[in-house]
């Protein structure tokens, strides 16, 4: 369930007030909590997080992950993390969230106005070598995702405005410390950045950082500061495990320009420079074409007639082009119907969509009928950008080439559902596509990739198991396991990695932990030629038996058979559903792949 006071923008007191009640009221499904991805979290604290954790809770319990936690004592987080923690070892954290700011900054760490640039200097040095110590013990005992805060501004400029500029300042140290960790962020792929300096410079700065706070609670930001702050710590993690939206499902009129286009007529449309109003959608489309540039895909949900809505964008002024979305529904169907459809046809759960709309009715037809769809508050269009831009769907914590073609990929797919329909033959329209595919054991430069697709893929998904990129980094370090990623490009283009196989060895058999395949390469017999290399890698291995699991979830029935289709033979199945599946290979294997060329393992 979701719950409406957690999305963006929400009453931060109330969420203090109310945090009990609210989550007693997110916890009181037991399908909902069954749902939920478990994962564990340690928060180090250079200050009190007590109150922060308990809002971390509520907004990782609305985005459907059940978290638990370890908290170091008060401004323990240096001692627990840097060095033998056996009480940190034994909860095996999924993610360590180092939650320190300017106030753990003393005075010896900072610059003196006696100091020379060489002290000065040096000290920075200190704290960077304090720090980067710090990550790498974690990173080589845990193995687990790093959240590191930067440093919000000082409280005071003792330099005034020179301080930021002057060696000696505290501004100007901090803003050079930051760079740092932005730098060491840019180079190690499980840790990421939150950025607290642009946070506090949001909600103000001399509102944040109250002092009576500080000295009354060790609290690093006021009270009314934390749970924005647990939000966007929330969507760090969110992210990170694949549970970001995919999709903007747009309307038109007063949305994305001013005015009706069926009654005004695309030339009396606002948008463009020509008013402020009209420069404030013209903004807004800016704002979302650049979203295309992350892999938002851009959609198109509007009650007009196609052509009347296509001559509003064929405006000279109009930022956004036909071309710019990915699939475009003009008609006078209602708006639910029109986002599900578009969903079948991106092979994507109306849960990947978020809904912007200016007409409150639409907003709340979409919000009865579909309810996994986040619907924005989105009142006048000066604040669009602003909602939706803290409101956190896209969030990036990795971003791959794959990311930045996503658009591409899914317009490449509806050109081959297009020329599927111009074949009587199935298999023909297959050998038509001319596929290749590329499978091979897991290496360096798709771990994010493959980490990021256990984490997103739940339909197509036998296990629906999570795995970070630093898990999957040991995993593909360790002899004891099988791992296959599999790639496929066809003559529409690349598809990039698409599935993904492991298990782990046992004697002569192999217990499969992971099978998915993202479901823009559905009955492409992908699977087939997946299973055909998985076979040839278990020979390799002298395994003579696989044994698959299917675990039943909310969102992957569609496998529920899949073991069977391939051959296997049902061994168990419990009451919940669970099966365990068994194939023994044979010493003449047929392949069942034919239509797909691929290259071998490596």
């Amino acid at each position: 369930m979701s719950i409406r006071e957690l999305e963006y923008p929400f009453d931060g007191d109330y969420l203090l007030r109310k945090k009990r009640a609210l989550r007693r009221q997110l916890l009181a499904d037991e399908a909902v909590n069954a749902a939920r991805t478990a994962k564990k979290i340690a928060i180090l604290g250079g200050s009190t997080t007590s109150d922060l954790k308990s809002m971390l809770e509520l907004f990782l319990l609305n985005y459907g992950i059940a978290p638990t936690f370890y908290e170091s004592e008060y401004n323990r987080y240096y001692e627990d993390g840097a060095f033998p923690n056996p009480a940190l070892e034994e909860f095996a954290p999924d993610f360590i969230y180092i939650h320190t700011s300017s106030r753990n900054l003393t005075d010896a760490d900072l610059p003196s106005l006696s100091d020379t640039r060489e002290q000065a200097d040096a000290k920075l040095a200190a704290v960077r070598a304090k720090f980067e110590g710090l990550w790498a013990h974690l990173e080589q005992t845990y193995h687990a995702v790093i959240l590191q805060n930067n440093f919000e501004p000082p409280l005071y400029r003792l330099l005034g405005n020179r301080d930021i500029s002057d060696y000696r300042g505290a501004g100007n140290f901090i803003a050079r410390l930051n760079l740092i960790f932005s730098e060491y962020a840019d180079t190690h792929p499980n840790f990421y950045i939150h950025d607290l300096s642009y946070e506090a410079a949001d909600y103000g700065l001399q509102k944040w950082a109250d002092p009576t706070y500080w000295y009354m609670y060790k609290y690093a930001m006021c009270l009314s500061a934390i749970p924005g702050s647990a939000f966007q710590v929330a969507n760090l993690i969110k992210s990170a495990l694949g549970k970001n939206k995919k999709v903007l499902n747009l309307d038109l009129d007063n949305t994305l320009w001013g005015g009706i286009v069926g009654d005004d007529g695309a030339d009396r449309l606002e948008i463009g420079q020509e008013t402020p109003t009209a420069q404030s959608y013209a903004a807004f489309q800016s704002y979302l074409k650049k979203q295309k540039e992350i892999g938002v895909l851009l959609t198109v949900n509007s009650k007009n007639e196609e052509e009347t809505a296509l001559s509003g964008l064929a405006r000279p002024d109009s930022v956004l082009k036909r071309e710019d979305f990915t699939a475009f529904k003009a008609n006078w169907d209602p708006k639910s119907l029109n986002l599900q459809r578009t969903a079948g046809e991106l092979n994507l759960l109306p849960e990947s969509f978020v809904f912007v709309d200016d007409n409150p009715a639409e907003r709340e037809i979409i919000r009865q009928q579909l309810p996994s769809v986040s619907v924005p508050e989105l009142e006048c269009p000066e604040d669009a950008i602003r909602l939706l831009d803290r409101s956190g769907f896209f969030e990036v914590t990795a971003f791959s080439e794959e990311d930045r073609r996503r658009a591409q990929m899914y317009e490449s797919n509806l050109l081959r559902q297009q020329a599927e329909r111009s074949f009587a033959d199935y298999n023909d329209y297959l050998l038509s596509l001319q596929m290749q595919a590329e499978i091979r054991p897991f290496v360096p430069e798709y771990l994010a990739r493959i980490a990021q697709l256990t984490n997103k893929t739940n339909q197509f998904n036998l296990t629906t198991k999570r795995y970070s990129q630093a898990e999957m980094e040991a995993i593909a370090a360790d002899p004891s396991f099988l791992t296959l990623y599999g790639k496929l490009e066809d003559r529409f283009g690349d598809n990039g990695v698409v599935s993904v196989v492991l298990g782990k060895k046992n004697a002569d058999t192999l217990d499969l932990e992971l099978w998915l395949m993202s479901c823009r390469v559905l009955k492409r017999d992908m699977e087939y030629a997946m299973l055909d290399e998985l076979v040839a890698n278990c020979k390799a291995s002298d395994i003579r038996v696989i044994r698959g699991y299917y675990i039943p979830t909310a969102k992957n029935a569609m496998v529920r058979e899949f073991y069977a289709q391939m051959g296997f033979e049902k061994v168990r199945e419990a009451q919940d559903g669970s099966t365990e599946w068994v194939f023994r290979i044979p010493d003449t294997y047929e392949p069942k792949n034919h239509v797909i060329r691929v290259g071998g393992p490596a």
